[in-house]
């Protein structure tokens, strides 16, 4: 009787195990958070933005640009990058120490953005060979000179709207050497809803999105009237656009127009966490959170640990 119990006992536990195994995993809450610091020049430090222990925190420095401000306008270097960020401020002491002192910090990297002195920034290869080349060489430099963790892709405009091979052989084979190589341990992009910039980000995804870690998606890029269930609804097609991707809800702390706003992107942020769905968030940017006392940071670190 005791041992039929016993065996009886089992079989409903490990009937229960593969019940529950399952619906486990398609829970995606995690205490994910990244912040971009040091595009606007605003004086902004690492000690600065509160930091929730419990979090796993990410800053990504803005940028790293692949071309040259000799001439006006800024010539493409072809893969050659160069620290476009506030480095008075965010220094190599100033990446190690805040490393130091909270262990939960990675620093990254983020490549391209929008512009460089005014004019818009392209990606812009003369091969992929030179290119990649040229990108390993550069890069590993900055990152080990600056003990940084790894890379993110912000490219927003191409010089070839149709050429999503060179594109996706560039950024994929770099994320693919600097990682076989030690130099990163993660690597994530920052595509939007423009179709040529999807066009690019989902072509690389297709062929190596096992190696890119995080989708940080700029949801923000939406218009100011979208309502929380259409970003919810908006962050559900990124997840279908990006099978198997960690895709980052975000938002914007700018005091801007024609944008989703802080407040709307929080609140669609905490509706993603009653669904189970919140993978993490990322803020743009620390420059603009600065004289707001990091209201946002605050909130949303709290979020994701709640």
């Amino acid at each position: 009787m005791y041992s039929s119990t016993l065996f009886s006992t089992s079989l409903f536990l490990s009937f229960l195990a593969c019940i529950l195994a399952p619906m486990a995993v398609l829970g995606a809450n995690s205490n994910h958070f990244t912040e971009y610091i040091g595009a606007l020049f605003r004086g902004v430090k690492f000690s600065d933005v509160p930091i929730n222990s419990s979090v796993e925190f990410h800053y990504i420095l803005s940028f790293a640009i692949d071309y040259s401000v000799a001439t006006t306008p800024p010539a493409p270097t072809n893969g050659n990058f160069g620290v476009f960020w506030d480095t008075e401020n965010l220094s190599p002491d100033a990446v190690s120490a805040i490393k130091q002192n909270y262990s939960n910090v990675k620093v990254a990297v983020s490549l391209g953005g929008a512009t460089v002195n005014g004019y818009n920034v392209y990606f812009n290869a003369t091969s992929v060979e030179s290119w990649v080349s040229n990108a390993v060489s550069s890069l590993t430099t900055m990152i080990q000179q600056y003990n940084l963790d790894g890379i993110d892709i912000d490219y927003e405009s191409f010089s070839n709207e149709n050429d999503t091979n060179t594109f996706t052989e560039c950024i994929g084979q770099l994320i693919k050497t600097l990682k076989d190589n030690g130099v990163i341990t993660f690597a994530s992009i920052a595509p939007f809803g423009n179709p040529t910039v999807q066009s690019m980000y989902q072509a690389l995804w297709a062929k190596y999105g096992s190696i890119i870690d995080y989708v940080n998606f700029q949801f923000y890029a939406y218009g100011a009237d979208t309502t929380v269930d259409q970003y919810v609804q908006y962050y559900d097609e990124q997840v279908s656009n990006y099978p198997g991707g960690n895709v980052l809800a975000s938002f914007i702390t700018e005091n801007t127009t024609g944008v989703i706003s802080a407040d709307r992107g929080y609140s669609a942020c905490q509706e993603l966490k009653k669904e189970n769905k919140l993978y993490g968030i990322f803020i743009w940017s620390a420059d603009d959170s600065l004289s707001q006392g990091f209201t946002y940071e605050k909130k949303s670190q709290a979020l994701l640990t709640s």
